[in-house]
């Protein structure tokens, strides 16, 4: 079934992956990093996400003021109110799941036919050794030079990206 996947992705797309490498990943990272954003955008609730970070960081503020203070009626008062908060933040992390779930096999079959064609390729080289493209080599024990940075950099950076925009356009904080 997946080799199926793959041959129907590379009929539609592989001429073009194999010709404009950065361009194909970049635009890999936009389709999937802003479809993850607007997924997570319609299926939580962001005014209800907003409030319970207020709330964590007022009961923040009154524990130190508890701590400090050494009122014991007040701490108790305090761990109670994060008793509560605990339950509604795990609410919502049920809720961020959801947009998980729906966005994980797509991902995963992507990322699985693109290494195909970019394994140990280098998609973006740089002037100067950077650490970042390091640190990207660490995570999937990369062959490529400190310059170099290979198709699961280059897709993380650019989804990272357009992520930031559409939560800035979206106003989602």
């Amino acid at each position: 079934m997946i080799e199926e996947i793959y041959t129907f992705l590379d009929n539609i797309f592989g001429g073009y992956i194999a010709q404009h490498p950065l361009l194909a990943i970049t635009i890999a990272g936009f389709l999937i990093g802003g479809s993850y954003t607007l997924i997570y955008y319609f299926f939580t609730d962001i005014e209800k996400t907003r409030k319970v970070q207020k709330m964590a960081k007022e009961i923040q503020k009154e524990m130190r003021e508890a701590q400090k203070s050494g009122d014991e009626k007040k701490l108790k008062k305090v761990q109670q109110k994060q008793m509560e908060l605990m339950k509604m933040q795990s609410e919502m992390m049920k809720q961020q799941m959801v947009p998980m779930l729906l966005t994980l096999p797509i991902f995963w079959i992507f990322f699985q036919w693109l290494r195909r064609w970019y394994v140990e390729v280098a998609i973006v080289k740089s002037p100067f050794n950077f650490f970042l493209f390091g640190w990207f080599h660490s995570w999937y024990h990369s062959a490529l030079r400190p310059d170099e940075l290979g198709y699961f950099g280059w897709y993380i950076l650019s989804s990272y990206v357009i992520g930031m925009v559409l939560r800035k356009f979206l106003d989602m904080g």
